[in-house]
């Protein structure tokens, strides 16, 4: 099985933009996708759950070019998964995964640390929780509201969930700093 470029682009984009999983979007069909409303109906959770995920109005533009040029290959209606290979099958994990590595090695995105410590598609999911956070230090944004907010959004059952995705970055430290420097009233304490 082959993933054209298009089905790749529009799934990463999806994963990050959405923040999904990859299961959950791979199990996407064309009916859970509202493009008038901007949502994702995402069913088939890792907790059973389903939820209800909003849209970017960027990514809702990626999403209606994508179905609007593939619009051939869903003639099955619209229970016809979203992704599939371009001989017409379901997506599967192993297609996704060789294509990605494909596409880090081209784009020459790699750590250190070998082969089990490189790029995953689960981390585009940890990134677009990071980068979150980061836009709401920076906006001044309550994070005590907004917090349980992005765990609802990810599918987490609880704050502890969305706190694993929380990796600490240059940025992420820095917009943290601030803030806390903003609370104490710029007091060092030592």
């Amino acid at each position: 099985m082959v993933i054209d470029a298009d089905t790749l682009r529009t799934f990463l984009l999806l994963l990050y933009g959405a923040g999904l999983r990859r299961g959950e979007a791979m199990r996407l069909k064309i009916e859970d996708v509202d493009l008038e409303q901007s949502l994702i109906h995402v069913r088939q959770t890792k907790f059973f759950k389903t939820r209800i995920v909003p849209l970017s109005d960027s990514l809702t533009a990626v999403m209606r070019a994508f179905i609007a040029r593939t619009g051939d290959a869903y003639s099955a209606g619209a229970e016809s998964g979203l992704f599939s290979s371009r001989d017409g099958t379901p997506l599967c994990g192993q297609t996704l995964g060789v294509a990605f590595r494909r596409l880090c090695k081209i784009a020459d995105i790699q750590r250190d640390g070998g082969a089990r410590n490189q790029p995953r598609m689960h981390d585009l999911r940890h990134s677009a929780a990071v980068h979150r956070v980061t836009a709401w230090y920076r906006s001044g944004a309550d994070l005590n509201d907004l917090l349980p907010k992005l765990a609802t959004y990810l599918g987490h059952t609880g704050l502890a969930g969305t706190q694993r995705y929380l990796t600490m970055t240059q940025e992420l430290l820095a917009e943290a700093s601030s803030r806390f420097e903003a609370f104490s009233g710029g007091q060092r304490h030592g």
